[in-house]
């Protein structure tokens, strides 16, 4: 069975970026929560990476942060706002993630957002061969290097999870 590509998919393909597609069983809409991908997909948790995105203090209505972190893991807020030069930084809500990204809650991939924001993969990430994370649908990962993901969001690692395990 042919899968159809999602945009994040195109993305790498043009940036000739080389990527492995999994996929999950899935109920049509409904996320699927990081652990329970990680254990549908047969990968280690460590791999598995989230995507989240938060709204910073400085300008509410425009500055919006893309933050990529292990499953298992929670993002320090003042770590991330740390990470972007905000004062603070807050998880959007729900039902604005769509409108923002592009993408639905559990189909969120830090590639292929309607716009390009600051992204910032946790710098655990570094220590992966490979990583996966959303392939722009509920259902399917993308799984490649680290700093092939870095490279094509622009983004850059930091320090942004909580010390203690979720």
């Amino acid at each position: 069975m042919a899968e159809t590509k999602t945009n994040a998919m195109r993305i790498l393909d043009r940036a000739k970026i080389k990527y492995e597609m999994h996929t999950y069983p899935h109920t049509e809409g409904e996320a699927v929560d990081g652990m329970n991908v990680a254990k549908l997909t047969g990968q280690d948790p460590v791999k598995v990476y989230k995507t989240l995105v938060t709204r910073g203090a400085s300008n509410p209505s425009k500055n919006f942060y893309v933050f990529v972190i292990p499953v298992a893991k929670e993002l320090d807020l003042k770590k991330a706002a740390k990470a972007v030069g905000e004062k603070s930084v807050e998880m959007i809500h729900v039902k604005e993630i769509n409108g923002i990204t592009g993408y639905i809650r559990g189909g969120c991939s830090p590639v292929g957002m309607k716009k390009q924001f600051v992204t910032v993969y946790d710098e655990s990430c570094l220590a992966q061969q490979t990583m996966l994370v959303s392939g722009g649908r509920i259902g399917t990962q993308i799984e490649c290097a680290p700093a092939d993901l870095i490279k094509v969001t622009r983004g850059r690692t930091a320090a942004i999870t909580q010390e203690h395990e979720a």
